[in-house]
């Protein structure tokens, strides 16, 4: 980044966030298209302290003027947000913009809230990607909100931007590799009744893969909480490995939405609380592990989920417009005022739904010998087995459906024809086939609105 760049008059207003260790984010800034002087950056955020690049207000000016050219006959749906990835290899950056119309100073204008990296960090963002867009994308459905009631935009935005600074510094440091050594998780001991009990190991694994292989892995100590960690992360693909994150062994990061796996450890009381509101906004359902008490728990099932959370976020959404003052309610406050929605909290429960996949799986994978080649083999059979299974559901349930064109009425024939009698088996087939086919959860079991205990009362009436 050089010369060639037009000043910015007056000054780009710099908020300098304080994030612990390296961060590959360059800034975030948030610009607007002015009709009288064009391009206009009202707000950078930074990192603080040594950066492999610097931006000065000149560079910034001209990469929100390369992200907003062209949009200012931008013909979108009211509330949209478009996001577009740019790749700058001239200048050595790549730019996430998001573009959204909003109000300022009583004008409509289009607005991006961008976010920039050196282009060298390129593979290390992109599976990072969607949890990042997703959550810099309810950012700013608030702060729509926020400008339409004349309120200021940064406060809202800060409160996400600094989070997704720490995500990628953590992420860039405690990453879980591509490839896991075997070596390095449970399935390599000899005895895991000495490290971790059978029942609990196979009820982790079950929910794991119940709940779309999202788990949080609670402890005190590192050392094996990460085990735990990279054990769940052998049935991952390797891209959301990337997105899977191990615990600190000096402090705990903060739960974050968007990630596969990450561990987190407990405090000196012995206790760690995940924030109720970004687990609910979380892509899919999560499973608690705590391996001091050797507990599992996950949360509903993925359409019960996307219900739960949409819900919310109406409310959340709602009870913003309502607001009368810009101190009535923080943005990160938990909502209860609607009255037709009053939030569980409670959002995790028992694992109720037995399997007989993992259990056979475990049982016959601790019968090869430890520390060869053979358990690696027989776990990538394990995972392709599960991945046909989920190809076969969907092609089952299309054929039945007719492409979709009806609803789906074959679910004992389907528990019968494809071997998923168990409970169990079919909701990790289900989950599999979920992230093949995002909404198979809610067009299988259709309308109205299934709760778990209905659910299971429909499964067992089969």
């Amino acid at each position: 980044m050089s010369s060639g760049c037009p000043p910015q008059s007056p000054a780009v207003a710099k908020t300098e966030v304080a994030v612990e260790g390296e961060c590959p984010l360059l800034a975030a800034t948030f610009a607007y298209w002015d009709n009288i002087l064009g391009p206009r950056v009202r707000h950078m955020w930074a990192p603080r302290g040594e950066q492999p690049m610097a931006l000065s207000d000149g560079e910034v000016t001209f990469l929100a003027n390369h992200t907003l050219n062209g949009e200012i006959l931008r013909s979108a749906e009211c509330g949209a947000v478009d996001v577009k990835f740019f790749v700058l290899a001239e200048k050595g950056v790549i730019i996430v913009s998001l573009i959204f119309d909003g109000e300022l100073k009583g004008d409509k204008n289009t607005c991006a809230l961008s976010v920039i990296l050196p282009q060298t960090e390129l593979a290390f963002y992109l599976p990072l990607h969607a949890a990042c867009v997703e959550r810099l994308t309810h950012g700013i459905r608030k702060g729509r909100i926020w400008m339409q009631k004349g309120y200021n935009i940064i406060s809202v935005l800060s409160l996400e931007i600094a989070p997704i600074m720490e995500l990628l510094a953590s992420m860039k440091s405690h990453c879980v590799p591509e490839e896991i050594d075997i070596r390095d998780t449970v399935l390599n001991d000899d005895d895991i009744g000495d490290s971790c009990h059978e029942g609990f190991l196979h009820k982790a694994i079950s929910s794991h893969l119940q709940t779309c292989g999202c788990s949080v892995v609670v402890g005190s100590n590192p050392e094996k909480v990460n085990k735990i960690v990279r054990t769940l992360c052998l049935f991952l693909t390797p891209a959301e490995r990337k997105c899977s994150r191990l615990c600190r062994a000096s402090s705990s990061f903060k739960y974050d939405t968007g990630l596969f796996v990450q561990g987190l450890l407990k405090d000196s009381t012995g206790s760690f609380v995940l924030p109720f509101r970004q687990v609910l906004y979380a892509p899919y359902p999560t499973t608690h592990i705590d391996v001091d008490i050797n507990t599992v728990k996950q949360m509903p099932p993925c359409h019960e989920h996307t219900f739960n959370q949409r819900r919310y976020m109406r409310s959340e959404l709602n009870a913003l417009w309502k607001t009368d003052s810009e101190d009535d309610i923080p943005p990160e406050t938990v909502i209860y005022t609607d009255e037709t929605f009053t939030p569980d909290l409670n959002i995790f429960q028992d694992v109720l739904h037995t399997d007989t996949l993992v259990r056979s799986f475990i049982d016959e994978v601790f019968l090869l010998k430890p520390g060869l080649a053979l358990r690696s083999a027989y776990l990538a059979q394990f995972l392709l087995l599960l991945h046909r299974k989920a190809l076969t559901l969907l092609k089952y349930i299309e054929d039945e459906t007719q492409k979709g064109k009806k609803p789906f009425r074959a679910l004992r024939n389907l528990k019968a024809d494809l071997d998923l009698k168990a409970e169990g088996d079919l909701n990790i087939v289900m989950a599999m086939a979920e992230k093949l086919r995002a909404g198979l959860h809610s067009f299988v079991f259709g309308k109205p609105f299934y709760t778990s205990m209905q659910e299971r009362d429909v499964l067992m009436s089969f």
